[in-house]
Parts: structure tokens; sequence; C-alpha cells
């Protein structure tokens, strides 16, 4: 380490233990600069970029059978529709039971591009939201690897050909010369034993709420092709909803909605989205985006509100400083998280056969937020018909609060906000009847500072919910419990130091986390995961005349994720594409192990 970089480093240590989290305009700024330097930093070889999470966890004995699906070249495909290619479900492995499935999305680039937002889907249903890397001059390459498993029935159905569909819009021309070159494979990983000799718990697996049992059949509640260029709904503002008509099979008894969000232009950075008010006495232009902080996605059935997503705040490649990015990504950007609304309290009341409705609208949206949902299913074989009814459903109205104090382009901005949804119903299938209730419960917090005549802003926001289901199951079964606890925590600063008339120092400094824990029970016993991933980050900029002239970036990374199953850790830290160090550690210690094992052995009855 040079000691000009020292220099640097001492510089943001003492400038964020003044300071500390991102200004809408400084962000909405640097959408738009020209990053001709940061595109021009060159290396001897193509680097790897690549996102920190936990590696899939394979079958020991079970050599993949891949299967190569697609290669294409994203160049002028902006406005064009998404590339095709047909889909047929592998008939050259060797097995035929399937214990894990992966996406492999791979990727190579060179030159200057923006990241670019893309998709993934089989027959309408979405596999993969993700966000281009951003290249240089002597290329780079990056991998995605998803497990899809849980979309097996889609990826199995030998009775229809389906179609894989791949949208990424990108621009070439003099400037941005990145043409992003793809390939698709998706490995099929057979199971290490004999299957019908274990596989001991059939007829409770059929219940569908053992971790582990993957739907029946998966309906896309997305756009239909080829009407449409694209299969998300485009949600323009907060008026707008994207909705989609279904029917669903009536021997349904369990029913989950997969839903996938993205958010862009002048929402891309909606968490640091000053209030409309503070726009409007400053007099403002409407390029500076606005309508404050908060943000809920709503889902609807019928017009009824039957769950909602308030979202990560994924930061896309190009966000607030690119170097900060290059190699270690941000939390989620390479693979975008999806999340689990379950349907099945209100199942009963769509079990007629009959077109239904769902919809989707986002609280406070400014333009463009991307939507679409998997509904996926579960089926009672056994029977041709099965029944139900929601007996309770209460959607508490949000209550949001603001509280400002400001003069003149300073000042101060509290927002929170909580929401409560809760719906119970029955269904009575071959098994018997299972009572099933959900219920999501939601807070947010919000803290934005605005200093230095609006140059200067922090944001610290808070985001934690729960998700519980309860399943009561006929009496020679136990009820099952399924809680999952999150909370996404955001810590971003920028400031702009002036140094002439036509240059500018831009200062960054952020911190990310994702925390999740999990709690089942199921017919093995408690299953418990917990992890908690946190990322920081200081990076500057210097900016002359709109265009990045010179730069640098650091991240580092602490990822924790431990199972009854399985642990794994990964501490990382990087500067301007050089690995710092990277520690990782893929066991569990003993004492983790008994603590487990204890919970366990403690409370019998909710086994």
């Amino acid at each position: 380490m040079d000691n000009t970089f020292l220099t640097l480093l001492l510089f943001l240590f003492f400038f964020c233990f003044l300071h500390h989290p991102v200004s809408a305009s400084n962000l909405h700024k640097i959408k738009q600069l020209n990053s001709n330097h940061l595109s021009q930093l060159t290396s001897s070889s193509p680097i790897k970029y690549f996102e920190v999470t936990k590696p899939i966890k394979l079958p020991k004995a079970s050599k993949p059978c891949s299967y190569h699906i697609l290669h294409h070249d994203f160049g002028y495909t902006y406005g064009n529709p998404p590339v095709l290619a047909n889909y047929t479900p592998p008939s050259h492995c060797s097995f035929k039971k399937f214990s894990k499935i992966v996406l492999e999305w791979k990727a190579t680039c060179e030159g200057r591009q923006y990241d670019r937002i893309f998709g993934v889907w089989l027959g309408g249903v979405e596999l993969l939201r993700s966000c281009t890397a951003e290249p240089i001059a002597n290329g780079i390459v990056w991998s995605v690897e998803k497990d899809i498993t849980r979309y097996k029935s889609l990826l199995l159905n030998h009775q229809q050909n389906q179609t894989l569909a791949v949208l990424l819009r990108n621009i070439v021309d003099k400037t941005y010369t990145g043409v992003y070159h793809v390939d698709i494979t998706i490995h099929f990983h057979g199971y290490p034993f004999d299957v019908k000799k274990t596989h001991k718990t059939k007829k409770f697996d059929s219940l569908a709420f053992r971790s582990g049992f993957h739907a029946d059949l998966i309906l896309p509640i997305s756009r239909n092709l080829p009407k449409n260029d694209v299969l998300w709904f485009e949600i323009q503002n907060s008026t707008d909803v994207g909705v989609k008509e279904f029917v669903v099979p009536q021997n349904a008894y369990r029913a989950v909605l997969e839903v996938y969000v993205s958010f862009h232009e002048n929402d891309e950075s909606w968490y640091s989205n000053p209030p409309n008010e503070y726009l409007v006495a400053n007099n403002i232009t409407d390029s500076n985006p606005g309508n404050g902080p908060f943000r809920e996605v709503v889902v609807t059935l019928d017009d009824k509100v039957v769950g909602s997503v308030w979202p990560f705040t994924v930061i896309f490649t190009g966000g607030v400083n690119p170097l900060l990015w290059r190699p270690i990504t941000a939390i989620g950007s390479f693979d975008l998280p999806s999340y689990d609304i379950e349907i099945t309290p209100i199942l009963g009341t769509i079990l007629d056969g009959k077109k239904h409705l769902f919809g989707f609208s986002v609280t406070n949206a400014l333009n463009v937020w991307y939507i679409d949902a998997n509904l996926h299913l579960w089926l009672d074989t056994k029977s041709s018909r099965t029944e139900g009814e929601l007996v309770n459903h209460v959607d508490k109205p949000l209550v949001e609060s603001l509280v400002t104090d400001f003069n003149g382009l300073n000042g101060t901005f509290l927002t929170s906000a909580k929401k409560s949804i809760l719906s119970t119903g029955w269904v009575r299938s071959s098994f018997g009847n299972i009572t099933t209730s959900f219920v999501q419960d939601f807070d947010y917090y919000n803290s934005m500072v605005m200093r230095k005549n609006g140059s200067k802003q922090t944001v610290n926001q808070i985001i934690s919910f729960n998700d519980s289901i309860r399943a009561k199951l006929p009496s020679s079964y136990l009820d099952l419990v399924d809680d999952t606890y999150r909370k996404f925590s955001l810590y971003l600063d920028t400031d702009e130091l002036k140094e002439d008339n036509d240059t500018y120092l831009a200062v960054s400094n952020f911190t990310l986390g994702f925390d999740e824990n999990k709690s089942k029970s199921k017919v093995s016993g408690i299953s418990n995961s917990f992890l908690k991933n946190v990322q920081d980050g200081q990076g500057t900029m210097v900016v002359k005349k709109n265009l990045v002239v010179s730069g640098v970036g650091a991240t580092q990374q602490n990822y924790r994720y431990k199972s009854n199953e399985h642990c794994y850790s990964r501490k990382i830290g990087s500067s301007n594409y050089t690995i710092l160090y990277d520690k990782v550690k893929d066991t569990c210690n003993k004492r983790s192990h008994s603590r487990f094992g204890n919970f366990i052995r403690k409370f019998p009855t909710m086994l």
C-alpha cells in the first residue's frame, strides 16, 4: 500500500468520524456523469467481479447434468423484445430424481458501459433478477449461481414446450462500447442415494409445509409475450397499478406468491429522496426526485390487500461511486431478493374456477418500478376439488409520520411508518382440514440530514419486518410454525468539496446491512438459520466539467451464516480492483452445534 493511498484512507477515516451515508441530488447527479476515467482503468487481464454469498450446498456424490441453454451478445438491444430460446427438460441425465437445480449466468464485457438491469424467465416465470457489472477497457467477467430448485415442477415439466426469455436492454455507441457476452447454463444434480428407500416422510411431505418440498405448479404473474416487450409491470407513479388475471386449479390446497421488485430512474435511490415540501420551498426543479424516502409495494387479490413488500435497498453497480463495487459488488445487486407472501388463508376465495386478479402498486412511487410475481401452488392429486374459507382478514392502514425542520437548503427530516396485515383461513383436502394464519408486521425509520446548502446529505434508515405462518394440521400431524424476521439497514453519506469553479471532490461513505433469522418446526425437528451480512465502504471521485477524472473506492464485507446443517463466514476487503484480504470459514464449531442440539432437546413438544 503506497503512501498516497494511506493518506487518502486517513482522510476518509477522519471524514467518516466527523460525519457519517447520501444526497438525493448528489446520487442523481452521479448517474448523469461521464465516467470516462472509471471505465478506462486498465489491468493485465479481465477482472472477475462477484457478490459475496454462501455457496450452494450440493450433493457430494453427484456429478451435475448440465444444459447450456443460451449464448447471446447483448449490444444494440435497448427497446428490443427479450431474447428467446426453446427449453425442454433434460432427457440425457443418467438420474431421474433431482435434488438440486442451479442456474448459472456467466458474462464478459470490455469497454465502457452503464449498469443494466436484466431478468431471466421460463414460461413467464421469473427465475433471476440481476444487474450487470460495469466493465473496463481490458475486460471483466462475472457469474451468478442461483439455486432454482423451488421451480422444479416448471423445469421438469414434460407436458409442454417452454420458452426461456432474457431481457437486457443495452445501448452501444461511440461512447458506450461495452457488449455483454452472456451464457446461461442450468445444472441438474441428482440424489447421492436411493430416494425410494430412504424417503420415509412422503405422506407428511405432501402437506407441502415441510422445508424443501416444492410447489406442483407455478403460474406466471407477469405481462404476456409477445404482445409486450417486457414481462415486468412498469409502475410509473403512486396511482399506477399493474394487474394480471389468472385461474387457480380447483384442487389447490396451498399458495405462495413470490414477488420480484426493482427500482430505477427517479426512484433508483428512493431512500434518499427528500420530501416534496422541501423541494417546493427551495424552488428546486422537477429534475430532482422527491416524494420522500418511504416506499411500499402493495399486493392485492381482487382488490383486497393480501400482503406488502418493504424492499431491501439494493445499490446497483453504478450507484453512489462505481469504484466501490469493483470487484466486490453490493449486497443483492447480482441476485436481487424475492419476497414470499402466503396466500393460503385466502385460497378458499379463488377455488371457483373463475378468473381472479392480482394487482401491484407502490406507495409514493416515481418512475420507474419493475414488478412481477410467481404463484406457487400445491395440488391435491387425490382430489379433483378442494374447498376453503377466509375466516379473518385485517389490513391495518399504513401509519406514516413525517417531521421536518429545515431552513433553506439545510434541515432534518424524520420519516417513520408502521403496518400490519393478518389473514386466517382454512382449506379442506384429502389430507384433512388445514387452518393457516399469515401475519406481516412492518416498521420503518428514516433520518435524513441536509447540510452545506444541500451539497451534503446523510441518511440513516432501518426497515424491520416479521413474516409469521401458523398451520394447524389434521390431528395426526404436528402444527407447523414458520417465522422469518428481517432487518434492512442503510447508512449513506455524500459530500461535495469544491476545488475550483468547474471541479469538485465527491466523497461518499456507506454501510449496508441485510439481517435474517428463520425458525421452522418440521417433521425432523426445529430448523433455525441466521444470516448477518454487513458491507461498508469509502470512496472519492474528482469531477471536472461533468467528467470523472480520478477516483478511489474501498469496500469491506462481513458475511456470516449459520443453520442446523451448515455454517459459512467470509471477511473480505478490497480497494480499486485489488483484494486486500479474504478469510473464509465453512465449518461450525462444536459450541455452535451443541447449542442447536440443546435447543431441540429442550423443546421436544414443538417438533
